[in-house]
């Protein structure tokens, strides 16, 4: 069984499992879901006598580019999704194929939530990857274009923003190229684009997880409604 057979079966597998998951943790609150990992600052506050800690997470800030249908768009036009993103050229011969299709099963897998859920592609060599090159790369693909974007613009905007806001450097363990960036890996940003977890774009178990914790931020989505998602 080659690799992406063997990718489909996990995710095909993973899925019911997230949705069994989101199920058991609606009525009984169990389910560990994806941690935080990056904060701003914490404040300290007294209520009725206890001393409380409110950790203010790291939020991605309203980035803007511009995508391969020659839109210019910001991060808050896709405010209250769940973001999927990794970085790539069009002209890398690895990982980046591997990388885009494997986030191309991901978008297929979450056809019936493409408004819950949207995916990024950020290119790394903007100066030969403009709209029209973008394009014909996602074509090549088969993505659909309503629910993920292939983003060019500033290079030095493009680099800032992974260094620091998506902390590349740190995720990577510190070995950045920081006048190229070059990671296989796979970002998962929550509704409020907080840092929810990174993954292996290449590794088809890693892939699978994130599947899971995708539907888990689904959950966490509802949360705030008292879990009434499935008390109808």
């Amino acid at each position: 069984m080659n690799r992406s057979a063997i990718f489909g079966l996990l995710l095909a597998v993973a899925l019911p499992v997230t949705a069994y998951l989101i199920v058991k943790y609606a009525s009984e609150g169990s389910v560990e879901m994806p941690r935080h990992y990056f904060y701003d600052s914490v404040t300290e506050r007294t209520e009725k006598g206890k001393l409380i800690k409110d950790t203010v997470w790291h939020k991605v800030s309203n980035f803007t580019f511009t995508n391969q249908l020659g839109k210019s768009v910001f991060a808050d036009d896709v405010k209250g999704k769940i973001l999927v993103v990794d970085y790539f050229f069009t002209r890398c011969p690895n990982p980046c194929p591997t990388l885009t299709k494997n986030m191309k099963k991901m978008q297929d897998a979450f056809l019936k939530t493409d408004s819950l859920v949207h995916f990024i592609s950020f290119t790394v060599d903007p100066s030969r990857d403009n709209a029209e090159v973008l394009k014909n790369y996602a074509d090549k693909y088969k993505v659909r274009h309503n629910n993920w974007w292939f983003l060019t613009g500033d290079k030095k905007t493009i680099y800032d923003l992974a260094y620091n806001e998506f902390k590349a450097a740190t995720i990577d363990g510190g070995e950045v190229d920081t006048a190229f960036l070059h990671t296989s890996k796979i970002y998962l940003l929550d509704k409020d684009r907080v840092i929810r977890g990174w993954y292996e774009g290449t590794d088809s178990a890693s892939m699978t997880k994130m599947a899971r914790d995708i539907g888990l931020l689904f959950l966490e989505k509802d949360k705030k409604r008292k879990r009434n998602l499935f008390r109808k």
